[in-house]
């Protein structure tokens, strides 16, 4: 599989996804403005949508939607438990907190990187994103992860978009368990891994 990326954009989520899985996969950098590969290949070529993530498979197929992408590494490595079954119950509470991320944290933190967008523009879109912020919080009172003890492709997304607040500079101290989810799910080998592979952070 290959995985297109650009690094600390939401295909970090799939990336994680990919690690955690323990799943084979080839990483393929791409620059979303120009819209090329590193080899100056047309992006456009392979996802019309110009967007990351895309993943690859080995059939030749190509899936895209990040949502739709964890779902199917999940699938792929049932034995990493990174998905409920499928049809259980605890399956639709997973696709709930995607959409969730996918709808009111990801789209709301769109605008924000416009470089054309108005400053009080953006921060409406920020009290957005930490009305949704505020509820996780709610929600994470008494489990280490969104679905309770276990990780899940939804932790690897939620992650990613914490990743967004801290180069927007938000203040989550009032968040406390927003802050230990973000700390415990930072501190995970395959997560770190990930923020290596794409120059996030310094390896150790």
């Amino acid at each position: 599989m290959k995985l297109y990326y650009s690094p600390g954009a939401c295909s970090l989520s799939p990336h994680i996804a990919l690690l955690e899985a323990g799943l084979p996969y080839d990483l393929v950098k791409v620059d979303l403005r120009a819209k090329k590969l590193e080899n100056g290949d047309d992006f456009l070529k392979i996802n019309p949508k110009g967007q990351v993530p895309a993943l690859a498979l080995d059939s030749g197929e190509l899936v895209t939607e990040g949502p739709v992408i964890v779902q199917m590494i999940a699938d792929k490595a049932r034995d990493k438990n990174l998905a409920p079954s499928r049809d259980s119950t605890e399956r639709y509470k997973l696709l709930e907190w995607l959409n969730f991320i996918t709808t009111e944290l990801h789209k709301n933190f769109g605008p924000m990187f416009s470089p054309v967008l108005a400053d009080d523009a953006k921060a409406f879109f920020k009290d957005r994103v930490m009305g949704k912020f505020k509820y996780v919080d709610s929600q994470l009172g008494g489990g280490e992860y969104l679905m309770g003890k276990h990780f899940t492709v939804a932790d690897g997304y939620l992650f990613t978009m914490l990743s967004w607040a801290d180069r927007m500079k938000f203040d989550l101290s009032g968040l406390p368990n927003l802050l230990a989810y973000k700390a415990r799910v930072g501190a995970r080998p395959m997560v770190q891994e990930a923020l290596t592979k794409e120059g996030l952070m310094k390896a150790a």
